[in-house]
């Protein structure tokens, strides 16, 4: 069944083209990589499908629905409720501890300061790192940090994650560490996927790769859109 999907989207910055009419549908539940080179388009897309930027042309929907066209205010909810964003660097909030940063969005949709904390530190727990739950980002290493951002992308529980290089800026044995568990929870809890990345090592903890050049969907090598062997569930 499909749940996400993009129909000839397009997108510019000023003069630059950075998507050119891309079509891609997500399934309920898989998990789909984003790859091509730097500068392809991959984070506009995402972006697009997550309802951060808006395209200039095409449509984006969202269980039928088409959201390109809904307000910020709707867009945002959206996101504090349905989907999780996980961006490279985490962007945890300095001031907050590792447990406040997790409770946020919990807080903005409306839930109490207990019972958001005790979700918080569940999913502190499920990434290994529950003994953070006092320490700010500042005195955290790369790897926790990330390991906190992404049980804040997933403290609501929601129907897609969007990540965006989540382990551009990690070492190659913790980013697949993070990874693992990520792809683990997901799937624990049926959630879709959206991974953007350009690492093909990376990409293969997808069900199915999508590759793009030059702000469009590459149809033209063996295998591409189509599920890996490696990914299969």
């Amino acid at each position: 069944m499909t749940q996400l999907q993009a129909r000839g989207v397009v997108k510019a910055y000023g003069p630059t083209p950075a998507l050119r009419g891309v079509n891609l549908e997500v399934g309920e539940g898989e998990i789909v990589s984003v790859t091509g080179p730097s500068g392809c388009g991959k984070s506009t897309l995402l972006h697009c499908l997550a309802g951060i930027l808006r395209p200039d042309a095409g449509q984006v929907t969202w269980r039928g629905q088409r959201i390109d066209g809904w307000s910020e205010a709707a867009r945002s909810k959206l996101r504090r409720t349905e989907f999780g964003v996980l961006f490279q660097f985490g962007q945890l909030v300095a001031e907050l501890t590792a447990a406040e940063n997790v409770a946020l969005p919990l807080l903005l949709a409306g839930t109490g300061r207990r019972e958001a904390r005790t979700a918080a530190l569940a999913w502190l727990d499920r990434f290994g790192v529950v003994e953070l739950a006092d320490v700010r980002p500042g005195e955290m290493s790369g790897g926790q940090q990330q390991r906190c951002a992404t049980a804040r992308a997933l403290v609501t529980e929601p129907q897609v994650l969007f990540a965006d290089e989540p382990t551009g800026a990690l070492d190659t044995l913790t980013g697949e560490q993070v990874l693992t568990q990520l792809v683990r929870l997901a799937r624990e809890q049926h959630t879709t996927v959206v991974l953007v990345t350009h690492e093909p090592r990376i990409a293969a903890y997808a069900d199915r790769e999508v590759i793009l050049r030059d702000g469009a969907v590459d149809h033209s090598g063996l295998g591409l859109d189509l599920p890996l062997a490696g990914g299969q569930r």
